[in-house]
């Protein structure tokens, strides 16, 4: 369900927090669904449990999931987070688009992407 790209340069928790974020978004996840144990998830994704730990406490900070003390970690039920998910994902893509524009990316080639992206076949 979840696929790590251990040679990227985005940090294995950041990329873990996104793609649970993704599955909140598209509704694969839903309010007070249960995480995996760190432990369990670790095992099965072959990495440190730390790093789980970091990417469910970053989600919790978000508000995007909670945690029961002794029970585990479930998806909140906050009736913003997809607007606040939303939210973070635009936050990205203007990050991006001003990187682009200060190394001198033309206006219309970077909308040629978003419309190509946009105009994709879901998988």
């Amino acid at each position: 369900m979840i696929k790590l790209d251990l040679q990227s340069r985005l940090p294995i928790y950041e990329q873990l927090k996104a793609r649970i974020s993704e599955l909140v978004l598209t509704g694969v996840l839903k309010p007070d669904d249960q995480l995996p144990s760190v432990r369990t998830f670790a095992r099965e994704l072959g990495i440190n449990p730390n790093t789980v730990q970091k990417a469910y406490q970053e989600l919790e900070r978000d508000n995007i999931v909670y945690s029961v003390a002794g029970r585990g970690s479930y998806i909140s039920s906050n009736s913003d987070l997809t607007d606040q998910l939303q939210e973070q994902q635009l936050d990205a893509i203007r990050q991006t688009v001003r990187q682009a524009k200060n190394a001198s990316v033309p206006k219309d080639k970077v909308l040629h992407v978003v419309e190509g992206i946009y105009d994709e076949t879901p998988k």
